[in-house]
């Protein structure tokens, strides 16, 4: 169950080699130039649109980034394709536009943004778009329903779970206990049967990531590494780090 080796061979940039003093912006065109030119694999969020496109973007909802605000879910492609971004010129991408500009020069790590609420569309988009792109990349997702979702619906894709050692914290307070006690240990494994898990740095080591790389062969990302205690953590404990804020 092991993902192929090029998934490790390069650090991975998160969101792509953005800097916004730069203004160069997370998951924007010119964070992925920059990742291209310096030969990184690339990390990206992709969100469901209104009208069933998969857009390149982390938060659910506007306004951190952009001058617009509003849920994505609610807004169709072409809405957000008009979203103006905070000191840049640049648009949002569709994951079709992002495949375009990667061309397989670089592999991508796509993550597929969930509510929870057991829609696939997401990752059903996803499938059709990578099923004409030959390019390296795989799918992976905090949800097991999605992780799921990506070995029914992409089985020829390497597939990964995000995951951590806990889920109490503010930002998982919208899930119900059973979901979140779904996520803990990665026990949904067997189902999910995943080739990598992207495990959050700062969690490791722990048992679950550990028996998912030394018992199953499963490849291990650390992420996100931002300091040299984190760069340090990861050498011990994975075998490759999905970074951001420094250029390895």
């Amino acid at each position: 169950m092991r993902a192929p080796d090029w998934l490790t061979a390069r650090p991975v940039a998160h969101r792509g080699l953005h800097d916004i003093s730069r203004g160069i912006v997370e998951n924007m065109p010119g964070a992925i130039q920059a990742a291209i030119a310096g030969n990184f694999a690339i990390e990206v969020d992709i969100q469901l649109t209104a009208d069933g496109e998969a857009m390149v973007h982390h938060d659910h909802a506007l306004g951190r980034l952009t001058e617009a605000t509003g849920e994505l879910m609610a807004k169709t492609a072409a809405e957000l394709r008009a979203v103006t971004f905070k000191g840049t010129s640049e648009r949002m991408m569709s994951l079709s536009d992002l495949c375009a500009m990667v061309a397989g020069r670089v592999p991508l790590v796509i993550e597929v943004k969930s509510h929870f609420a057991g829609d696939r569309k997401l990752v059903k988009r996803m499938a059709q778009v990578l099923s004409s792109y030959d390019g390296p990349a795989v799918g992976m997702s905090f949800d097991p329903d999605q992780v799921l979702a990506l070995r029914e619906l992409l089985p020829s894709r390497p597939r990964g779970i995000v995951a951590q050692r806990t889920y109490e914290d503010e930002y998982w307070a919208k899930l119900t206990q059973e979901q979140r006690d779904g996520m803990l240990y990665l026990r949904h494994g067997f189902q999910t049967q995943p080739h990598f898990v992207a495990f959050k740095v700062d969690h490791l080591p722990a048992p679950a990531p550990w028996i998912a790389r030394n018992v199953f062969g499963c490849a291990l990302l650390g992420w996100t590494v931002r300091t040299p205690e984190q760069r340090t953590r990861v050498g011990q404990y994975a075998d490759q780090m999905i970074f951001e804020g420094f250029v390895p």
